[in-house]
């Protein structure tokens, strides 16, 4: 379990992010248009996975538009910026934002991806949404690196990420 923390307060998940060097564990998430996607159908391509309560947040926000800034000169790189809000909430936000280098997915349905990848927050007012992270996988589906963002409020390394590409 990760002891992370909301605006100072202590919180907590159901795991542990996957180490470095292990194979990402595979996931099944919904798209935009309510259809499913799994991380095979990434194959070949290096992942930067955005992970992050809601894009109705502050903090949230900023990181898919900054993700969505980097992601449009990476080469063989997908961001997909995950979090258990409805397709339809990450479509308006991307719509309305003009966000076109970034691929939103929604962990609604059952949680599964939070579950696999440790991040489900289990107390706390953001109980049952995914934590803060960032994780990237390379062409062969193996992590490079991870960061699970010690306070919820707090932006990720988005150096550190790119540089694990």
């Amino acid at each position: 379990m990760a002891n992370i923390l909301l605006g100072g307060n202590p919180v907590h998940t159901t795991g542990e992010l996957p180490q470095t060097g292990t194979t990402a564990p595979d996931f099944t998430l919904v798209k935009g248009d309510l259809s499913t996607v799994s991380l095979s159908d990434f194959k070949g391509s290096k992942l930067i996975l955005n992970i992050f309560p809601s894009v109705d947040t502050g903090t949230c926000a900023a990181s898919v538009r900054k993700f969505n800034e980097k992601a449009s000169s990476l080469e063989n790189t997908k961001v997909l910026c995950i979090s258990r809000d409805l397709p339809f909430a990450q479509n308006r936000f991307c719509g309305a934002e003009g966000l076109s280098n970034v691929i939103t997915l929604s962990d609604f349905k059952d949680g599964s991806f939070g579950n696999s990848y440790g991040l489900n927050i289990i107390d706390g007012p953001l109980a049952g949404l995914n934590s803060r992270a960032v994780v990237v996988i390379n062409e062969e589906g193996n992590i490079t690196y991870t960061e699970q963002v010690a306070d919820i409020k707090d932006e990720p390394n988005y150096d550190n990420a790119l540089a694990a590409l």
